[in-house]
Order: C-alpha cells, then structure tokens, then sequence
C-alpha cells in the first residue's frame, strides 16, 4: 500500500523505455520539475503506445523501478490539462491503470450483397 502522503505523478509525455534509474529521475527532474529522490513523489511513465509502463520511487537508500509491459491491452492514462507536462492521481486510480484496458479492435467489415 502506497502512504497516503506520497504523491503519484504521471508524465503526460512519453518516454523512451530503455530509459534506467538514473535517465528516468532526471526526466522526472526535467520535464515535471519534480525530484524522486527529494519529493516524497512517485512518478508514472508510459511509452508513446501506451503499452508499456515503469514507475520510479525513492525508498530510503534507493531508487525503485516497476516496469509493466501489456499484451493484448493498454494502459489508461489520464489526461492532463492543456500544457500540463504530468498529471496527479491517488493509490486507486494507480492500481487501476496497471491493470490496462483492452485494446479496442476496429475488424474490416466487407459489405457483402447478395447477387
């Protein structure tokens, strides 16, 4: 269970998965000003397809990183407002966005008409 003091953070921008520890905190410190180290903060990132997910902490001594890839589904971001580079979200709404959404399916349907 995540304390209720920390704060989720999710990067509305996407971000290169081969990202690390150390590319992931300064991406953090970078594009939402905020330091995962020093700010009590957990922060969200997703790449461009939305299929794949990693998360970045501090826990005393060190960095944490959980790293999600969907299969046959894709995450639910939220959406931030206009020019908002992150997005702030609760314990909830994190554990329901790890859980992904089906991708929806758009099959080609042939118009067949009898002759």
């Amino acid at each position: 269970m995540i304390p209720v003091a920390v704060r989720i953070l999710v990067c509305t921008e996407p971000v290169d998965m081969r990202y690390g520890f150390d590319r992931l905190a300064s991406t953090a410190k970078s594009r939402i000003g905020e330091d995962p180290q020093h700010g009590g903060v957990l922060v969200v990132f997703a790449n461009r397809g939305a299929t794949r997910l990693k998360v970045l902490w501090f826990d005393r001594n060190g960095y944490c990183l959980l790293y999600k890839r969907l299969h046959r589904a894709i995450f639910d971001l939220p959406l931030g407002t206009a020019g908002a580079r992150s997005v702030r979200i609760d314990g909830a709404a994190l554990a329901q966005l790890l859980c992904g959404i089906e991708r929806r399916t758009h099959s080609r349907t042939v118009n067949r008409t009898p002759s």
